[in-house]
């Protein structure tokens, strides 16, 4: 493996520990800033490193918001840049675990998913000699606060990396703000400190977001995100369907009984998904609540004989998800997180991987409507004008951001079983 040349605020990461540099006595280092800024991978590094050249025989913990995702985004990439350093690692991944050893040294990296409050019961009661969270403002404080309470190890120190939230978020208050008072080195990123990235692909980021994510995943800012979700989205951005066949076809669902139901049905062409018809059902506006059954056909007619691969469904559907199993749909419990879900629909629709067809009136109509709650603590959208918005949002983050859909669903599928 071969490595570019460091940035400086990337060699400050990976030497801070060391010796010679004037942060050695700081306790725990915060990166945060701009996606793709190269703070995840030389944290990783310099976490690695430090752990090796002070500590034998020890357990260090690696977090992220789930294995899945810390696999992913830094020990797929670390592993072999370690190797490439000489270190020798075994992972054991039925057991969540990196054997590293480097001469005769050796030590142990446990794996842990921070997804949400429970999480803390999976980290609690072992002894750490130091911990790297990554991500860590995607986890509950209860599981980082446990995680750092875990490291009792005499000469333990800590490591933070993620993107910026709300300046109301407590990892913000609790940590960035009161940095000194946690002997921290904080060092806030760019995509400039990335000497990997070129003028082309800085730009094509910020092309990729816009409004409070611009803000937070280019600038790299902690601000609070206010007016219209999708604030880029106007007539300009809706097409006609494409011409000739589509090579997939899926439909995703938002249930609703007393609030409205939102069906979408989607067609692939040379990579980009096409939401090309729809139905939408406001049962208070008609007067009448439908059946589980009679969504089905509803869903069966949206479908007009297509070959639909599968249907996504809002998670909290239990009754409409077992109908469409019994009528012999395939069906995938859709990833609800309610915030990456929207980062990604985004980034998708800018990207122009996912098109909203002009047919689609009534998620058209809601683009211009959904809107961030100004009264509420933190990051929520107002419980008004959802419904296309989260069948949408349902597709997006459990279908069209998956590179290969067919592990996606089979892991989602058992979960139904």
């Amino acid at each position: 493996m071969k490595f570019l040349p460091f940035s400086p605020k990337q060699r400050t990461v990976l030497t801070w520990w060391c010796e010679s540099s004037p942060w050695r006595d700081r306790e725990a280092i915060i990166c945060d800033g701009a996606v793709r800024s190269g703070k995840t991978l030389c944290t990783g590094l310099s976490f690695f490193c430090w752990a090796m050249a002070r500590f034998h025989g020890r357990a260090f913990g690696l977090c992220g918001k789930t294995v899945l995702s810390l696999r992913r985004n830094l020990i797929r990439e670390l592993l072999p840049a370690l190797g490439a350093l000489g270190f020798r690692c075994a992972e054991k991944v039925s057991r969540n675990l990196i054997t590293v050893s480097f001469g005769r040294w050796e030590n142990t990296f446990y794996l842990f998913g921070g997804r949400d409050e429970g999480s803390a019961a999976l980290i609690q009661g072992i002894t750490l000699a130091g911990v790297l969270l990554d991500e860590v403002a995607l986890m509950p404080r209860s599981f980082v606060e446990q995680a750092v309470a875990r490291c009792s190890v005499s000469g333990s120190r800590l490591w933070f990396s993620c993107n910026p939230e709300g300046p109301e978020h407590w990892f913000y208050k609790e940590w960035v703000q009161r940095q000194e008072a946690h002997r921290a080195l904080y060092l806030h990123f760019t995509m400039e400190d990335n000497p990997a990235l070129t003028p082309e692909i800085i730009a094509r980021y910020a092309r990729s977001y816009s409004g409070t994510f611009y803000r937070r995943f280019v600038l790299g800012e902690w601000v609070a995100a206010e007016g219209r979700v999708y604030d880029f989205f106007d007539a300009s951005w809706v097409q006609p369907p494409p011409q000739g066949p589509m090579d997939r076809w899926c439909v995703s669902c938002d249930y609703g009984t007393v609030n409205p139901a939102s069906f979408g049905l989607w067609g692939r062409q040379n990579g980009r998904w096409y939401r090309v018809k729809e139905f939408y059902y406001d049962s208070k506006r008609e007067g009448r609540q439908k059946t589980d059954s009679e969504y089905a056909r509803d869903l069966r007619r949206l479908a007009g004989g297509r070959p639909v691969e599968l249907v996504v469904v809002d998670p909290s559907a239990a009754s409409f998800i077992q109908t469409l199993l019994r009528e012999g749909w395939r069906v995938v419990q859709a990833e609800n997180d309610v915030l990456s879900g929207i980062r990604t629909t985004a980034r998708l629709l800018r990207e122009e991987k996912l098109v909203i067809c002009r047919d689609c009136a009534d998620s058209i109509r809601e683009f211009s409507l959904y809107c961030w709650d100004p009264k509420a603590k933190g990051d929520k959208v107002r419980k008004e004008h959802d419904h296309a918005m989260d069948d949408i949002r349902y597709f997006a983050a459990t279908v069209a951001a998956r590179e290969a859909l067919p592990f996606g669903v089979e892991a989602v599928e058992r979960r139904i079983f």
